[in-house]
């Protein structure tokens, strides 16, 4: 039904020396000395881009942005349009993990476009995957719910095990998101299964902690949590600083909902230091939303809701508003209309006292 996770962003002599599980540090060197020793403007685009991918992974935003333009600039010359649409792929990912979503459309479109003049399949699912993972990260399910299940069946009948996964994640996130969780959590555990079947770690990583998210929520912290721990042990050995970053934010919520909110203080003082180290916006303002409920909880924060928490909260609904995340806007007024209760319900006591 599918093959060996493959990773087609090392391209030419790069994709016969690297795979999916290649170590970023890896990657680097190889890259590195491909261009290094580029005899052609399409290999000194190949190696930039898997310059671009292995930096953005690791969260180095600066060195990912100069290598995806310079792998551009470089298909460019050499007029070679799935060069081009790569890199554009390469870019507008980068500028999703950065929060800024509608750059991050504008290239994943042009490399849409870009894809399919030039006949390059998997650039255009790729591409196009890009722009259904911005559109469900900002909760516009209609838009691209369709776009997820053409790019599964478009995957199940290429055999692409790497591409299964992340569209199998996204429709089972969407189902999380909606309330569905036997069916997310159907979707999870399959895609872990694909994930481990075809030797992709990283796809297993993630997939995992989405079994874990859902399982949290259906009250089983404990297997939650131990989830987690296996997902942290392959990020760690793959140093995937993203995916790591993201497991101890989800660290954080399983805590929470668990009532454990010294706990969840720390994995969530931990995410945010990791994505503020990443220049990762979205998830430094979903980690500090986190930390901010888990003090109110804890007792750090009393039921009159100071100045300074409600100010953060309103600053955490503005960056929320920028980036376009729609659910992560509306639990900050959810929660702000929590502390508002608790101090409406504490005056009535006075009053009554």
């Amino acid at each position: 039904m599918y093959g060996k996770a493959f990773a087609p962003e090392y391209q030419g002599e790069l994709g016969s020396v690297l795979g999916v599980n290649s170590s970023y540090d890896e990657v680097l060197a190889t890259a590195r000395h491909a261009r290094r020793n580029a005899v052609s403007a399409l290999d000194r685009a190949r190696a930039s881009l898997a310059l671009a991918e292995a930096n953005r992974r690791l969260g180095r935003v600066a060195d990912a942005g100069d290598s995806w333009r310079d792998s551009y600039r470089s298909a460019r010359q050499a007029r070679d349009r799935g060069a081009m649409a790569w890199a554009l792929w390469s870019g507008g990912t980068l500028a999703r993990q950065c929060g800024t979503l509608p750059l991050a459309r504008r290239l994943l479109s042009s490399a849409v476009e870009l894809a399919a003049e030039s006949g390059d399949r998997l650039a255009h699912g790729y591409s196009l995957a890009g722009l259904a993972e911005t559109g469900r990260i900002q909760g516009d399910y209609e838009a691209v719910a369709e776009t997820h299940e053409q790019l599964l069946a478009q995957a199940r009948a290429h055999g692409e095990s790497r591409h299964m996964v992340w569209a199998m994640s996204g429709i089972a996130q969407m189902h999380r998101n909606t309330g569905a969780y036997d069916k997310a959590l159907e979707l999870f555990e399959e895609s872990a299964r694909i994930a481990e079947a075809a030797d992709d770690a990283r796809g297993r990583a993630w997939s995992l902690r989405g079994i874990a998210d859902v399982v949290s929520v259906q009250g089983d912290s404990e297997r939650a949590l131990a989830l987690l721990s296996d997902a942290e042990t392959i990020c760690r050995d793959m140093d995937l600083a993203g995916a790591l970053a993201y497991n101890h934010k989800m660290r954080g919520n399983v805590l929470f909902r668990a009532a454990r909110y010294e706990d969840a203080c720390v994995a969530y003082a931990l995410s945010l230091r990791e994505f503020r180290d990443m220049n990762e916006p979205r998830g430094t303002a979903l980690s500090r939303l986190g930390l901010i409920k888990s003090r109110s909880r804890h007792g750090h924060v009393d039921g009159h809701a100071p100045d300074a928490t409600l100010a953060e909260l309103a600053e955490l609904e503005a960056e929320f508003k920028r980036i376009g995340l729609r659910h992560a806007r509306q639990a900050v007024v959810a929660f702000r209309a929590e502390l508002t209760e608790d101090r409406r319900s504490e005056d009535r006591r006075v009053a009554q006292g």
